[in-house]
């Protein structure tokens, strides 16, 4: 059974130093607003059981020496249900993020709205949605950490609501709650792990592992990657890591980028990158494992978000996903690498029902309005417009064992109605070589082997 931890017992987890904020006041009328009996009673157990008199404590901690405004509910206080005081610490604790420009933490295990308070308890949800959409404008980054259980109104605004999503192994997760779950509902799909199947989720983490987790992710994504007021600059591309030499002709460009040998993407990660974090999900229940995307430590220690194609054919999960990235990098002022490789988008039945064409539609509008600047680097194949999609225009560049076509040359030739036999010289007219891309201005140039 996944073990629940108390609201102090989740802060000791996650940070050092912590500090409770001053509480906000509110007085209540005898059983508070809906005069609901037996409410003040309720109320006092949970303070003689929890030591907490709401069901979140908030304050400010150090997490791997970032200081970062905490929310952490005690579910042992009435399942950690949200009422009027409980709106009240949140928006103290919000406000206190952005006058202090701190990024946000919630420790989230909550049952939902707390019903002896009726529809005043539910608007507290607005109150959450709206403290989170301020920090969001403000540019300060929010992580979640979803705690067992993590249902209702908090999952669906602190905890899906979050930049960063994270939970611990085997927590229920779920809109949902337990007892208000159709008959015969599978409970597997109302779990952190089934969550980060269907992309609302970024990944579990194991208790022991949290704070170092915590600690990346606010150093990576508190690290200004400018001063203030002036402009962030784009990254250079990375260097080449496969074969040195030009292709001669169309086709060996292909097959150059074909190769098994060739480095993958998770292979320029790593060396460009001294450390990195990934989100994973399109937030809209879907997840491509051939689409990889966070932010790393890059040249002179900038963080650099990332979104790099894995070779395999884009699905839209992984459009979504990169145009997430993408718009997370803009509020946070981050600057974008993006790396190039796919034969091209997904053209299953199953990725047609999964709106491929609105996925790159998205990706296409995320790249050309993107509020910091983006960096491509085409490290392998570049197939037509699901490659495309992930490209910076004007700050485009390529490997020696790349290529970049409308189409590939075979299906190029099917469409055109030639034989087999002339696949190879189709290669040729497509000029889809590097070094053609160059000549006709669609990528800024060649970038150098690593070992030069």
């Amino acid at each position: 059974m996944t073990e629940r931890f108390s609201a102090r017992e989740a802060i000791a987890l996650a940070c050092d130093d912590f500090r409770e904020l001053p509480v906000p006041m509110r007085v209540f009328k005898p059983n508070g607003p809906l005069s609901w009996q037996g409410y003040d009673d309720s109320r006092r157990r949970a303070v003689t059981r929890t030591g907490e008199d709401e069901s979140v404590v908030c304050g400010t901690a150090v997490i791997g020496g970032t200081r970062a405004v905490l929310i952490a509910f005690e579910f042992g206080y009435l399942g950690g249900s949200l009422g009027e005081r409980t709106g009240d610490r949140v928006e103290a604790a919000y406000t206190h993020a952005r006058e202090h420009r701190l990024p946000v933490v919630s420790l989230v295990a909550t049952g939902g709205s707390r019903m002896q308070e009726g529809m005043l308890a539910l608007t507290q949800l607005q109150r959450v949605a709206r403290q989170s959409a301020l920090a969001r404008e403000a540019g300060l980054p929010q992580i979640a950490v979803l705690r067992d259980p993590t249902t209702g109104g908090g999952w669906a605004t602190l905890g899906a609501g979050a930049d960063v999503t994270l939970a611990l192994p085997g927590s229920q997760v779920g809109f949902a709650g337990s007892r208000v779950r159709p008959p015969g509902a599978d409970p597997a799909a109302y779990t952190a792990e089934a969550q980060v199947a269907a992309g609302a989720v970024d990944a579990v983490v194991r208790e022991e592992e949290l704070r170092e987790t915590l600690a990346l992710w606010l150093a990576l994504l508190t690290a200004p990657a400018a001063e203030v007021g002036s402009e962030v600059e784009p990254v250079p591309p990375p260097s080449a890591l496969g074969a040195p030499v030009l292709p001669a002709t169309g086709w060996d460009a292909v097959r150059h980028a074909r190769s098994p040998e060739r480095p993958r993407a998770a292979a320029y990660l790593d060396a460009y990158f001294s450390r990195r974090a990934a989100i994973s999900g399109d937030r809209c229940g879907g997840s491509d494992d051939g689409m990889l995307c966070g932010f790393g430590s890059g040249p002179a220690g900038r963080t650099v978000a990332y979104a790099a194609q894995c070779g395999t054919a884009t699905r839209p999960a992984g459009y979504r996903t990169a145009a997430r990235l993408i718009r997370l990098a803009g509020r946070l002022g981050v600057p974008v690498l993006t790396l190039v490789d796919t034969p091209g988008a997904a053209n299953d039945a199953q990725a047609e029902r999964q709106g491929a064409g609105s996925a790159i539609a998205d990706l296409f509008a995320a790249v050309a309005t993107a509020r910091t600047p983006v960096t491509t680097l085409v490290i392998g194949e570049g197939g037509s417009g699901g490659a495309l999609a992930l490209a910076a225009p004007g700050n485009t560049w390529a490997t020696p064992d790349s290529y970049f076509s409308v189409i590939a040359p075979e299906l190029a030739a099917a469409i055109l109605k030639r034989p087999a036999s002339e696949v190879h010289a189709t290669a040729d007219q497509l000029r889809i070589r590097p070094q053609d891309l160059v000549e006709l201005g669609v990528v800024r140039g060649i970038v150098e082997h690593a070992g030069r």
